[in-house]
């Protein structure tokens, strides 16, 4: 048995029996720096959502919270350095439906599993997607998208920096038999930097890199990817009322722990979440940035987490994206 099997027993054995890490171990946690990894490069919606959180959690239980950009590799990177890290609370990730719904279909090998090696902490919300041009291009709707498209076979391309926008262009592509390319980057501020400056046509980005954007007139909204209209965008229709009928993808946000974290140590990190979460002006704030706060605590999480597996996988299979 190699030296980490061992720390994941002994942590596993003494929450089962409620020794050492009962809930007294669970006040007098964290007892050093802890470490938060997100698999999103500095500026994304899911790494300022992690500041904010670290910040918080810094705050209420008095010690550091340090947020580390671990990108590359689809998140495979920052999920799995998770993964094998030791269950004691001191290294967490925050991430999104990248590394736990859809990375087991895009990816041929992952090296970590989705759901039996973590500890779902907590659900924190949502990050609505839409599609947008650059207003420089000839396209005032997703109705003139398809038909440019189909116009020009491969001479219209999208941007994208998470699975979210992957697996939507795919869809779009394989449900209205349109030929574009695909431009994949590491990250959406990245992608909307090129969007900006024209050097792609069209992008899939989530709202925290698109409002302010948005808002500038620097780019075109076309469509939203939830079934219904976003409050935020209201005046921007939804794929399913345009060209993808009953088309409904919503990425998510949650924190997690390397697998056999004990149960009371999850249970503080989600209370004091949802002390923060709960709040009138932590809910506006994050709004501000495109993040809908949903709070859920390791249950509830847990069970969503493993539906959310079944239906992105399901999802990248029947638009046929096959595995990299």
């Amino acid at each position: 048995m190699t030296m980490m099997s061992c720390v994941r027993l002994a942590f596993g054995l003494m929450s089962i029996t409620g020794l050492t890490l009962g809930p007294a171990f669970a006040q007098t946690y964290p007892s050093r720096p802890v470490t938060i990894i997100t698999p999103f490069a500095a500026g994304s919606v899911t790494d300022a959502t992690a500041r904010a959180i670290a910040q918080h959690l810094q705050d209420a239980l008095g010690q550091s919270f340090v947020v580390e950009n671990r990108t590359g590799a689809g998140g495979l990177l920052a999920a799995n350095a998770v993964a094998r890290a030791a269950p004691d609370g001191h290294t967490l990730l925050i991430t999104t439906n990248s590394t736990h719904s859809a990375a087991p279909g895009l990816f041929k090998s992952v090296p970590y599993d989705p759901i039996k090696d973590f500890t779902p902490v907590a659900r924190i919300g949502s990050f609505p997607s839409l599609i947008a041009v650059h207003p420089g291009q000839p396209i005032h709707s997703m109705q003139e998208f398809v038909s440019y498209a189909k116009a020009n076979p491969a001479k219209l391309s999208y941007a994208h920096g998470n699975s979210t926008g992957h697996i939507t262009g795919e869809a779009l592509k394989r449900r209205t038999g349109i030929d574009v390319v695909r431009v994949a980057y590491r990250s959406n501020p990245a992608a909307m930097t090129d969007l900006i400056a024209g050097h792609v046509p069209a992008m899939i980005p989530d709202f925290g890199v698109a409002l302010p954007q948005v808002k500038a007139q620097k780019i075109r909204p076309l469509a939203v990817l939830t079934r219904e209209r976003s409050t935020t965008l209201p005046d921007v229709p939804t794929l399913h009322e345009t060209v993808l009928p009953n088309y409904d993808l919503l990425a998510w946000a949650g924190l997690f722990a390397p697998a056999n974290l004990p149960p009371p140590l999850a249970a503080r990190l989600s209370a004091e979440l949802e002390k923060m979460l709960i709040r009138p002006e932590i809910k506006e704030r994050f709004l501000s940035t495109g993040v809908e706060v949903f709070f859920s605590g390791p249950q509830e999480f847990d069970a969503y987490v493993k539906s959310e597996l079944v239906k992105w996988t399901g999802l990248i299979k029947e638009v046929g994206i096959e595995p990299e």
